[in-house]
């Protein structure tokens, strides 16, 4: 199989062929069809999370079918559509897992991080960890629900109930996050980087309320405030934008210092939190809404021998919502 394979930190991906992975008892073999890039595909790749395994197969939004079934899987068949998201294994018996909080597994591997990944022409996943996929959606633009989507669902549910809701950084989370949101009855603001016209027409064509500049005080006072952009300093920004009681969800998996604040702008019960991976049942639940909104990502299409170019198109800013490799596994 072909496959974009990370060698050294740091360093662009090369591409290399592999010998097809042989699934374990409880793993499947899979024919990649697509694979969502993420800026955690670029922390990475930048060694801002450390320790990967080297090399490796980046890539942790991926679409593929059942090549080969391990002799334990019976609960998926040959030729089923699924999507392997970031948590790409878990221990099963420690009492995160045991109280359905697998994402805070203390000795999970995560799906190109410490697992090989997506953008290769076949991969080994987790059996547990492979979603059937909704119909009427394709390969390219059911990639990013498998993160960009269920990250952002995740960090919805644990804003809890807000009504007024701002999402910081308008990338591929918050525009599918939007989406969804809207469809619950909430008021969406969204923040883009200052003076980035661009990012502020496409949050009001995903049906926002308002859009404009991060360093700007919103119309009204929030409930909450979810965090896409890995910027500390927002956490104060967002702080200062929502109410008493309000929450400010930090959804990225990496973000820079988060600067110190008055005390003033933590009262009144305001709450900072972080979003941890998914659970399984946050990957049920959002993926029986999608067709429901329906969710529709928008996406720019790169072949995998382009993943460098796409994960330069991304860091830069150079696309709308998401990328997506297209594959033929």
């Amino acid at each position: 199989m072909r496959a974009m394979v990370l060698e050294r930190t740091g360093e662009p991906l090369v591409l290399r062929t592999l010998a097809d992975g042989v699934p374990g008892p409880e793993q499947v073999l899979l024919g990649v069809s697509a694979c969502g890039v993420c800026r955690t595909d670029l922390h990475v790749l930048d060694g801002e999370l450390p320790h990967p395994k080297l090399p490796l197969v980046l890539g942790h939004q991926v679409v593929g079918r059942v090549l080969a079934l391990g002799a334990h899987v019976e609960h998926l068949a040959l030729g089923q559509r699924v999507g392997v998201p970031w948590l790409g294994w878990t221990d099963g018996t420690c009492a995160y897992c045991r109280s359905e909080r697998e994402n805070l597994c203390p000795s999970a591997r995560f799906t190109g991080y410490q697992l090989d990944g997506g953008y290769a022409e076949r991969t080994v996943a987790d059996a547990r960890y492979c979603f059937p996929l909704p119909d009427g959606i394709d390969d390219v633009h059911a990639a990013p629900l498998l993160c960009a989507g269920l990250i952002g669902f995740r960090a919805l549910r644990l804003a809890g109930s807000a009504e007024k809701l701002g999402l910081y950084g308008f990338g591929a989370s918050a525009h599918l996050l939007a989406q969804v949101a809207r469809h619950q009855g909430r008021r969406v603001f969204a923040f883009t980087r200052d003076g980035d016209s661009a990012d502020q027409q496409f949050a009001r064509e995903q049906g926002v309320e308002w859009a404009g500049g991060s360093s700007e005080r919103p119309p009204e006072v929030l409930d909450a405030a979810i965090l896409f952009a890995p910027v500390g300093n927002l956490v104060v920004r967002a702080l200062e934008a929502v109410g008493p009681g309000g929450k400010v969800v930090c959804a990225g998996i990496h973000m820079s210092d988060i600067p110190s604040f008055p005390y003033k702008l933590l009262w009144e019960e305001r709450l900072v939190r972080s979003v941890a991976n998914l659970t399984r049942e946050d990957g049920a639940q959002f993926l029986q809404l999608v067709p429901r909104v329906p969710v529709r990502p928008e996406v720019t299409v790169f072949p995998l021998e382009q993943a460098n170019q796409a994960l330069e198109a991304l860091r830069a800013g150079r696309f709308r919502g998401a990328a997506v490799l297209s594959i033929r596994g």
